[in-house]
């Protein structure tokens, strides 16, 4: 039976439509190359690792490309960072960044620089830094605790993971903002700071939000400041740091993508397009949210300079507050 004219041409159509999609998806790759790379330098399992997965699953399904998460931990994300530095900018390599990776380079010797070193992509997430005290201490609201604070700074202990981190930062922030003293006591992580809290070891811990929100769910921990710009959903009567009138400080835990320095624009750009694309795929943001993150989206140059007033930021506080490293 002969098919007519009309229906031939339209299905040609269709398959050049087709066609013609696939190679433009693949136009900013290199010649040959189907894998996408994803360098977390962090443990398996961690946020940033979660979050990297589900984006690989995302991407590949929705572009038919391999995608491949490739843990490299160590030295606070500065050897996962220094190895995604000197990958070939080509587009088929991206690095997930947090607030370490602007914060390294005031803190300690490294090989790599933020801003000229890379190339944003995309800032996909945020948490948010929450200070919490004991949920059975006296300290129903920040003015209690500052108010102890100023009694006696020798009483009153402020811990988290760190030293050097941006929850560490924040603590040193709100010290100065609110001009008391208090001991500051590092752990190896945040878990670790929060069983010293919970075993009243400590006064008061800044804190990433989903590793106290279950302790918050349940009241044996108490939210008493948030460094987010506003406030956070979950926590809708804990101030931020301008609310409570400590000046404009504001810094969330972000993770984002950035890709080696000098990797094409074109690259640049359908690397964007497909991390905005997996955030904004139906069942993301319950899974991210799952994991204490709330979606973002931010890409390209946008994220560029977001970076580099967070870097400037963070610089001038660690210099001004004499904060060392590990």
């Amino acid at each position: 039976m002969m098919v007519p004219r009309h229906r031939v041409a339209a299905a040609v159509a269709a398959i050049a439509l087709v066609v013609g999609v696939v190679v433009a998806s693949q136009d900013a790759w290199p010649q040959g190359a189907r894998t996408l790379k994803i360098v977390v330098p962090y443990t398996p399992g961690s946020g940033p690792d979660i979050l990297s997965r589900l984006m690989a699953d995302e991407i590949g399904r929705a572009h038919a490309a391999a995608v491949v998460v490739e843990n490299r931990p160590g030295a606070g994300t500065v050897i996962g960072t220094e190895a995604a530095a000197r990958a070939a900018p080509d587009g088929t390599t991206v690095l997930l960044v947090a607030n370490s990776f602007i914060i390294n380079p005031s803190l300690r010797k490294v090989n790599y620089d933020p801003v000229t070193g890379f190339e944003p992509v995309c800032y996909l997430a945020a948490t948010p830094m929450v200070l919490v005290v004991n949920g059975a201490s006296p300290y129903a609201t920040l003015k209690d605790l500052i108010a102890a604070a100023r009694a006696d700074a020798g009483a009153v202990s402020f811990a988290s993971g760190g030293p050097g981190s941006s929850l560490h930062v924040a603590i040193e922030v709100l010290k100065r903002a609110a001009n008391i003293g208090g001991t500051y006591v590092p752990y190896g992580g945040t878990a670790p700071a929060i069983n010293a809290l919970m075993g009243n070891h400590v006064t008061a811990v800044f804190a990433d939000y989903p590793t106290v929100v279950s302790h918050l769910q349940s009241g044996r921990l108490r939210p008493l400041l948030t460094a987010s710009p506003a406030r956070v959903a979950p926590l809708p009567d804990v101030p931020t740091f301008a609310e409570a009138g400590l000046g404009p400080y504001e810094a969330d835990i972000f993770y984002g993508y950035v890709a080696p320095a000098k990797t094409p624009g074109d690259a640049l750009a359908q690397l964007a397009s497909w991390f905005r694309t997996a955030l904004n795929a139906p069942d993301m943001t319950p899974k991210i949210a799952k994991q204490g993150m709330f979606p973002v989206g931010t890409c390209g140059p946008e994220f560029g300079a977001y970076m580099r007033r967070q870097a400037d930021a963070y610089a001038s506080i660690i210099r001004e507050a004499n904060i060392k490293g590990e």
